[in-house]
């Protein structure tokens, strides 16, 4: 069985950590994030991925290799510019070797799921469908596309953002094409599967069909979210076959430093050579590599991009800082507030909250 990862989005929704990478390398839970959804692919049965790449193309294979290790056999198709989500299944679709009628796993990028992926191959295998959609119970859908579904679970139509949504079950992000249907996507130009693929797929009578599924499930789209699912895996909230390590309170990753490792809790990860002065308190948050938390410090629910440093009894709560990006003494950054990559915050600074 064959997959494709749509992988070539700028991730704007997590700059700065986004400025020199893409999202998908982003580590949650001390891992890149792309692992997690290969390895679940692999999990599932599927033994070629291929990855659509577009922006920081270069980034993906030092992290994943030719998927070997993995179980896997992945290659890579870039786009010199991103084409939406079906433009980029389109673009991939010429290194797959599924036959007409073979399912085709396609995965958004940036949803950590535990939904049972056999249980969806084999829904759409069982129904005949040209389509299977991952469809999950939300309580808030607005900000997200509705799929309403029949008893018979047939999807009845695709109803974009909404301020009154017909329906809480929203599209996952994970789906199962016949191969065939991915070759009638036109090639060569921006298509989205949301607004175009599947409602035209819908008007020509074709059958496309749902798989709803309640396991955790999260977008992880944006620093608070990127904290949320890597604090998640920590605790063992989340499943993902990349997370090897035992549920707790924190991971202290390799080479890390950490004073006092009591003040580190709420599923934080400090990451490869980051260092946590005495003192400071570290609260269901993010240090990626190389970076440094003065002393008496508190960074609660935020990241701290590589090699930044955290000043002595700064306080972060709900902050972003970027790689490299200093913080002074005394600062105290709130929610939402983002530090460019490189800056410098001077000593005493107080921001509430993002502008």
């Amino acid at each position: 069985m064959e997959a494709i990862v749509i992988a070539g989005g700028l991730g704007s929704r997590l700059r700065p950590l986004t400025d020199r990478r893409p999202k998908h390398v982003l580590p949650v839970g001390g891992v890149p994030f792309v692992l997690h959804q290969l390895t679940k692919l692999a999990a599932a049965g599927v033994d070629s991925v291929v990855l659509a790449t577009s922006y920081h193309a270069d980034a993906f294979a030092p992290v994943i290799g030719d998927g070997s290790r993995l179980g896997l056999r992945v290659s890579y198709v870039t786009e010199a510019e991103p084409m939406g989500t079906g433009g980029a299944i389109r673009n991939a679709a010429g290194e797959l070797r599924s036959g007409p009628d073979d399912p085709v796993v396609v995965l958004n990028g940036d949803q950590l799921s535990g939904h049972d992926l056999v249980a969806q191959v084999a829904r759409f295998e069982q129904s005949a469908a040209d389509v299977c959609l991952h469809l999950i119970e939300v309580v808030d859908p607005r900000p997200y596309g509705c799929v309403p579904t029949g008893l018979d679970g047939a999807v009845l139509e695709f109803l974009e953002k909404s301020t009154d949504p017909v329906s809480s079950q929203v599209n996952a992000g994970c789906y199962v094409f016949r191969r065939s249907v991915i070759d009638t996507i036109p090639p060569g130009r921006v298509v989205s599967v949301e607004r175009e693929t599947f409602p035209e797929l819908l008007r020509a009578r074709r059958r496309v069909i749902g798989h709803p599924d309640s396991s955790y499930w999260r977008d992880v789209g944006t620093p608070e979210a990127l904290v949320d699912a890597s604090a998640d895996l920590v605790h063992g909230i989340a499943k993902s076959p990349a997370y090897l390590s035992r549920p707790g309170e924190r991971l202290l990753q390799a080479g890390a430093q950490v004073a006092d490792p009591a003040g580190v809790h709420g599923g934080s990860v400090v990451g490869d050579d980051a260092v946590v002065q005495a003192g400071a308190v570290v609260e269901g948050s993010v240090l990626m590599p190389r970076s440094q938390v003065g002393p008496g410090a508190r960074v609660v629910r935020s990241v701290v991009g590589p090699g930044a440093t955290v000043g002595a009894r700064t306080s972060l709560h709900g902050a972003c800082v970027g790689d490299d990006a200093v913080v002074g003494d005394d600062c105290a950054l709130g929610p939402g507030v983002r530090v460019a990559c490189g800056a410098v915050i001077s000593q005493g600074a107080v921001r509430r909250s993002a502008p």
